[in-house]
């Protein structure tokens, strides 16, 4: 019993104590439409790391990510460590060791989901230098990243929240009443 009522006390900490941009600038900031104009991919992801530039704490890094187009079994097979207990459709990955974005295909420049899923994968980029406690740590602050960038275009974005707090908190998962 105290353990369940320690995991959802850090979830709720985790919530509140990890915001990547506050509710009231995301609403005060003006819309950011120069991913439309984008014709490559450097060219995208150029647009969306001026976006972190100035929304997110964490610097640019001096080379930019490969970013790569696979099929869906394909992420499944890279999946493995990075897996989460997010659910739905595998979207994008981010390979911390070759500095190589993978999104997974049906993938469209011109979809506002498709380029989140992008912007999400860019901030793993960012994260990558520096220690976590663990992987899943990482999502909480690409996850509100995400939302912000989406909420600028109008758009929401479709996340268990309560699964990604309990995740970035890094316990166990077998975690039992006694």
């Amino acid at each position: 019993m105290h353990r369940s009522r320690f995991a959802v006390a850090l979830a709720a900490a985790l919530s509140l104590a990890c915001p990547a941009l506050p509710r009231a600038e995301s609403a005060t900031l003006p819309p950011t439409t120069d991913w439309h104009q984008a014709d490559s991919m450097s060219a995208l992801v150029g647009a969306l790391e001026r976006w972190l530039d100035s929304r997110a704490d964490l610097p640019r890094r001096a080379t930019p990510p490969r970013v790569r187009l696979l099929s869906e079994w394909q992420a499944a097979a890279r999946q493995g460590v990075t897996a989460s207990f997010q659910r739905g459709r595998l979207r994008g990955l981010y390979d911390p060791e070759r500095s190589e974005i993978l999104l997974v295909r049906p993938w469209d420049p011109r979809e506002a989901g498709d380029v989140a899923v992008l912007l999400h994968e860019l901030v793993h980029h960012r994260q990558a230098p520096h220690h976590w406690y663990c992987p899943a740590a990482q999502e909480l602050p690409a996850y509100r990243l995400q939302e912000a960038w989406l909420a600028e275009q109008g758009r929401s974005v479709d996340v268990n929240w309560i699964a990604v707090a309990l995740d970035a908190g890094c316990t166990p998962r077998d975690i039992h009443p006694e």
